[in-house]
């Protein structure tokens, strides 16, 4: 019984644990906003940086042919129509992209398809009013005519336009196919008699000047954009360069089979040879292809000028361009 009696210590009674409403209430906020923050961008990088450069394509293949020419029609205006479907229904025309499209932060490839475009479009105004018109003063191409208007439109129009319309409007693309379909019925004519395509020496010489002259256009800007001796990397080379890589690259094509049209023009006037070269310098013009465009100093520096070494090659095809019409005319 004393036992019993004895009288045990009694261990104070734990307390349940608890915690603070701050660290249930506060913490888990942040941990999910983090969260969110860490998924909207990975998100942000995959839709932008990798599916975006998955659809970033620029295309200077050399040994391109049409995949459906017209039989007895024009060679170069069955290259023009194909290249004009190519960019704009196989590559899809990426110039005017919006802001949330995938490809609106990679903008070599549309710069480059803006100067495909402004190649090709100066080639059908030649077509309209030198070699689609008899001796140059019979009445314009109807075909021709639409052609060229169409290829005029704007580049960067998407389906609005406010500047215009507050209503959808027919984006850039849209155009440029009806362009396509059009030379397409130029050529279907050209194939059956029933439409002009002159192929003398003086047409051709008129066309490769007038081509001449817009490459000359392009290789100024290059020699100003150099000579301001800006940074070695910056906004404005690159968009340069790849409109160029585009203008080089069609005005090939386009030569290539401009040659096949006036094989005989040319092998009669003793051309072949400078016609040659300056296919050669286009291709070189069009076939750089630089991880970075850099804009360095050029002879000062140990880095290339990327710009530089594109304008000798414009202007090497430029002054071979002149000769052929030089010798046409003096002939």
């Amino acid at each position: 019984m004393a036992n019993d009696l004895i009288l045990r210590p009694q261990l104070p009674a734990k307390r349940p644990k608890t915690t603070l409403p701050g660290l249930v209430f506060g913490t888990r906020p942040r941990i999910i906003a983090k969260r969110s923050l860490f998924l909207l961008a990975a998100s942000f990088v995959l839709y932008f940086a990798v599916l975006g450069n998955l659809m970033h394509r620029i295309d200077a293949d050399l040994d391109f042919t049409p995949p459906n020419p017209i039989d007895g029609g024009s060679h170069a205006v069955n290259m023009a129509e194909a290249l004009i479907l190519r960019e704009t229904v196989e590559h899809r025309w990426t110039a005017n992209d919006p802001i949330f499209f995938p490809t609106a932060f990679h903008d070599n490839m549309p710069n480059f398809q803006r100067g495909m475009m402004r190649a090709i479009s100066r080639f059908t105004m030649e077509m309209e009013t030198t070699i689609g018109r008899l001796r140059g003063s019979s009445a314009i191409d109807s075909d021709l005519e639409r052609a060229t208007g169409l290829l005029q439109f704007p580049t960067d129009v998407w389906m609005f336009d406010f500047d215009q319309s507050v209503l959808p409007i027919q984006p850039a693309d849209t155009q440029y196919e009806a362009a396509a379909r059009a030379l397409r019925s130029f050529n279907t004519r050209v194939a059956l008699g029933m439409a002009v395509f002159e192929t003398r020496a003086d047409a051709l010489a008129l066309t490769v000047e007038r081509m001449a002259s817009e490459l000359g256009a392009r290789a100024a800007l290059v020699d100003d954009h150099v000579s301001q001796d800006g940074f070695i990397i910056d906004f404005v080379s690159d968009d340069i360069f790849y409109f160029n890589k585009g203008m080089a690259y069609v005005s090939y094509l386009l030569l290539r089979e401009l040659g096949r049209d006036f094989e005989e023009t040319i092998r009669q006037q003793g051309l072949t040879r400078v016609w040659a070269q300056a296919l050669d310098s286009l291709r070189q013009a069009s076939q750089q292809k630089p991880l970075i465009v850099l804009n360095s100093s050029g002879a000062n520096s140990f880095l290339a000028n990327h710009l530089h070494l594109q304008g000798f090659y414009l202007k090497r095809a430029i002054l071979q361009l002149d000769e052929v019409a030089r010798v046409i005319r003096a002939n």
